[in-house]
């Protein structure tokens, strides 16, 4: 049965590290997980590039008006359907972007091992992540913040559901991380995710959008679906020198095409 984290995610994001809560924190850990977990750069270090922040272009249709987010999306929902938030509708990529087109078939259940992204150079292997007792979505440690870490406790990519995959924007150790540049993602582009089936799901960006940690998306990332859908998240905006922390985070929204 998936579960739903309690709050966002708590802690990869940028340079220093940690877990995400689900919905409260708005990911704070997972994005901070992005936001903590990668959050900060090594004293010494040289200061370090800013990661690409979403465009204008990127953003999902009529994202103008933020969705409400909720403490915990529902547990074990991913497979029903409800209507997006008002204000929040995905473009039709099929018609508007080049590329796949959405597939409504989905696959059986089988654990994601590796996951490329031509457009922004990824390529890297998966670890399974589960939640803290604190209900935080555990984000990869730092020292392996060129890994994805796949929520184990929802959906596989190219099941039913929203699959969550979270990795660290930069670390002070190595700097730039696995998703260091989500942010230049745009409607169009794909994302293949290998499976311990051999089967490769290929999913195409439907949207790319920067939230305030303080407004996570909650129910577009967690809430239930009736599509194969996929969802990758990192720490985003400027980063804080004063609390060592990245305010945003950045969320991809993707569909299965194959």
């Amino acid at each position: 049965m998936n579960r739903t984290p309690d709050s966002a995610v708590g802690g990869a994001g940028g340079r220093h590290g940690g877990p995400w809560r689900a919905a409260g924190i708005s990911l704070v850990a997972l994005l901070a997980l992005v936001g903590a977990g990668l959050i900060g750069a090594a004293l010494n270090a040289p200061e370090p590039t800013a990661p690409p922040q979403p465009s204008a272009a990127a953003a999902p249709q009529g994202s103008d008006d933020e969705p409400t987010t909720t403490d915990a999306p529902p547990s074990g929902s991913a497979s029903s359907s409800t209507p997006p938030p008002p204000g929040w509708e995905l473009p039709d990529v099929a018609a508007a972007t080049p590329g796949p087109a959405p597939t409504t078939t989905s696959l059986d259940r089988s654990e994601p091992t590796r996951i490329a992204i031509p457009k922004i150079s990824v390529g890297a292997t998966i670890m399974p992540l589960g939640i803290t007792t604190e209900g935080m979505v555990q984000v990869p440690p730092l020292a392996k913040a060129q890994l994805a870490g796949w929520y184990q406790l929802g959906p596989t990519p190219g099941e039913v559901g929203n699959a969550v995959i979270v990795g660290h924007v930069d670390s002070k150790e190595i700097g730039p991380a696995v998703f260091f540049r989500l942010g230049a993602l745009l409607p169009g582009d794909t994302i293949e995710v290998t499976r311990k089936d051999g089967r490769i799901a290929t999913f195409v960006v439907e949207g790319v959008k920067s939230y305030p940690k303080t407004a996570f998306p909650t129910d577009l990332v967690y809430g239930p679906t009736d599509v194969p859908g996929l969802r990758l998240i990192t720490c985003g905006g400027d980063f804080d020198e004063r609390i060592g922390s990245y305010p945003d985070n950045i969320v991809a929204f993707a569909r299965l095409a194959t």
